[in-house]
């Protein structure tokens, strides 16, 4: 790496450490709230297997390019956002700042990309072209599991930017295989 790009690289973490530090100080009374812990939850792996199996017994064979589209997103998803994560071993929050408490402890070690956000925006971006009049909630949903991984201090803000950005990158093309 060029000393501009580590230079560039340093300064972006900077930015992003003092990000979620800001975004943690001024929304406190929400980093340890249910409503933030239940938001967080919805974009775990399950809920996505529940609405599939949900569309499935609701509108049966009607549901099967919506629910391959979704398995075909998510079987690049999973992988690809773990490589990434084991490539570049970003740390945590709470492991770069010990005094920092987080409000829950994440399942694996790296923070970057989120994995619920990479998800959430997959899900969005799949669901909102077969649903075009639930795009805004899609949407917000997606933005909001993010939010909730900030607030509950296992990622940074640039984390999130690079899930959402990565989990529609990865929508496109899984709706352009099917």
């Amino acid at each position: 790496m060029t000393a501009f790009m580590t230079r560039w690289v340093g300064r972006l973490s900077q930015f992003d450490q003092r990000s979620f530090h800001w975004l943690n100080g001024r929304a406190r009374r929400w980093c340890g709230h249910k409503v933030t812990r239940w938001i967080s939850r919805s974009g775990d792996g399950y809920s996505y297997a529940i609405i599939a199996c949900l569309l499935a017994s609701f509108h049966g064979t009607e549901s099967v390019p919506l629910i391959t589209t979704l398995v075909i997103g998510f079987a690049v998803e999973i992988p690809l956002f773990t490589l990434l994560k084991r490539l570049l071993k970003r740390q945590r929050p709470y492991q770069r700042f010990p005094s920092f408490h987080a409000v829950i402890m994440a399942h694996d070690q790296f923070s970057f990309p989120s994995g619920h956000t990479t998800a959430a925006f997959l899900f969005a971006g799949i669901m909102s072209t077969y649903f075009p009049a639930w795009f805004s909630l899609f949407y917000v949903w997606a933005v909001a599991v993010g939010l909730s991984r900030v607030l509950l201090g296992v990622h940074y803000p640039g984390d999130i930017a690079a899930g959402a950005f990565l989990g529609s990158a990865l929508a496109w093309l899984a709706l352009g295989v099917v």
